[in-house]
């Protein structure tokens, strides 16, 4: 019996998703979306709507998710011009109860903040066990030490702009965790699973862009929807943002691969050093 509840269980899960990616293609395929794609993509519009259904159709999560709020995330990307092959970093759709989340990369941020023309440098590290040392976060000062174990206790975030004015921030691991935990209902599932450091320092990173850094229309959209279900993107390309609680969250981490990460060289050591 208990075999054939496991064969039955199997066979529905196929069939839903295959409904589900059945009803991503027509969404595709369909004039309205191609026209509305090609607006925002050019001549790009058919390889990203190619690669958006290939990602979905190889994610046992993403494609039970609501076709409506994947196509809703990929139109939030393609309107920010990132591409969302998991392997750039830049931008991912991530499902999340019964819809897809548009969620912001790493690479994504950067991306969108050099396009500003107001960026001269960024910086985002992990921080190593004795590293920092005597962290002020009224003066933004702090001493630089000895790396002493591959323990990552914290997360560090500078930016300065072409003008010479500059912004640093210095969060504790635990502090990156509470506020995860606190503002992101995917928290624990994709890439915070996958890689926990790399959307740490993303975090660092935004909490001193969204006050500090000069923000262009596309990066207040961007950070507008990051970690959102969006339901629709209006034709300025604005998400529409939805607020669902997931009838069954998903526990499985979601296999997402990224390039070589340029963090592993520590870039701050020589900025701790001109301090």
């Amino acid at each position: 019996m208990a075999n054939v509840k496991t064969g039955l269980t199997l066979k529905n899960n196929q069939v839903a998703s295959a409904k589900q990616q059945s009803g991503l293609g027509m969404m595709i395929s369909s004039a309205s979306v191609q026209e509305r794609f090609n607006k925002m993509l050019g001549d790009k519009a058919p390889g990203f709507l190619s690669s958006l259904l290939s990602l979905v159709n190889n994610n046992k999560l993403l494609v039970k998710a609501d076709p409506k709020t994947i196509l809703a995330g990929a139109a939030t990307a393609a309107a920010l011009d990132l591409p969302i092959n998991p392997s750039l970093g830049q931008a991912w759709l991530v499902p999340y109860g019964n819809g897809a989340q548009f969620q912001l990369g790493y690479k994504g941020v950067i991306a969108l903040a050099q396009r500003t023309g107001q960026i001269k440098s960024i910086v985002m590290t992990p921080v190593y066990e004795g590293e920092i040392r005597d962290w002020n976060r009224f003066t933004e000062t702090y001493s630089y030490g000895e790396k002493v174990s591959d323990a990552i206790v914290g997360y560090f975030a500078r930016f300065e702009l072409i003008n010479g004015f500059a912004k640093a921030t210095y969060w504790t691991k635990d502090e990156v965790v509470a506020h995860a935990k606190r503002f992101s209902k995917a928290f624990g599932n994709g890439p915070w699973k996958t890689d926990f450091d790399k959307m740490a320092c993303k975090v660092v990173l935004m909490s001193i862009m969204k006050t500090y850094c000069p923000m262009s229309v596309e990066m207040q959209k961007a950070f507008a929807a990051d970690g959102k279900v969006v339901q629709d993107v209006t034709d300025d390309g604005t998400p529409e943002i939805v607020d669902i609680e997931p009838e069954q969250p998903i526990d499985e981490p979601i296999d997402i691969n990224f390039i070589e990460d340029p963090m592993e060289e520590n870039p701050a050591k020589e900025l701790f050093k001109e301090q």
